[in-house]
């Protein structure tokens, strides 16, 4: 069994400085949300053994302000991947693919809309209706897919074969704080 967390990076600012998308930095309620996410995944136990981050600020700040929320004891590898900015679904699956040789259980996955998203749609396929539901339409900030797969390498997560175990976002947790 394997689980993949999708979360996309935190709410950023509208510009960044250098006029550069790639260079966005989180915002007050993207900092707030990004450490929410990060204490909220220490209480469930929904720490990763690998962490695959996306080298756009956005993305890393938002790892790092949710690795903040978890002791250092249980601070997984952290691979920062270039790769992820502006990756779809099938860059995105290749990414996850080439995890085998750490071999996580738990593998976390930083980055960005629309791949995120569509990422997330094309593996499900089954799982939390009412997640499904939710997840529909979009992936928001901070909000994170877990999805499960009966597989023993990542080499063999594949389309359509995730169950989706919950999707959770910041404003979900607002609602149900027993989450």
């Amino acid at each position: 069994m394997r689980r993949l967390m999708l979360l996309r990076h935190a709410k950023t600012e509208a510009d960044a400085p250098s006029g550069k998308d790639f260079d966005r930095r989180l915002d007050d309620r993207g900092r707030s949300d990004a450490a929410e996410i990060g204490g909220w995944m220490l209480r469930q136990r929904h720490v990763p053994d690998l962490v695959l981050v996306s080298t756009a600020v956005r993305a890393r700040q938002t790892w790092d302000i949710a690795a903040g929320a978890m002791p250092s004891a249980s601070q997984p590898l952290v691979a920062d991947v270039p790769e992820l900015y502006g990756a779809g679904p099938t860059q995105l699956l290749q990414i996850i693919h080439a995890v085998d040789a750490q071999d996580p259980r738990k593998l976390l996955v930083i980055g960005h809309n629309p791949g995120m998203h569509e990422l997330a749609l094309a593996l499900i396929g089954s799982g939390d209706g009412a997640g499904r539901n939710a997840l529909a339409d979009n992936l928001p900030t901070s909000g994170m897919a877990l999805i499960d797969f009966a597989i023993e390498d990542w080499s063999d997560a594949a389309f359509r074969t995730g169950r989706l175990e919950l999707f959770v976002s910041p404003k979900l947790l607002k609602k149900a704080p027993d989450k």
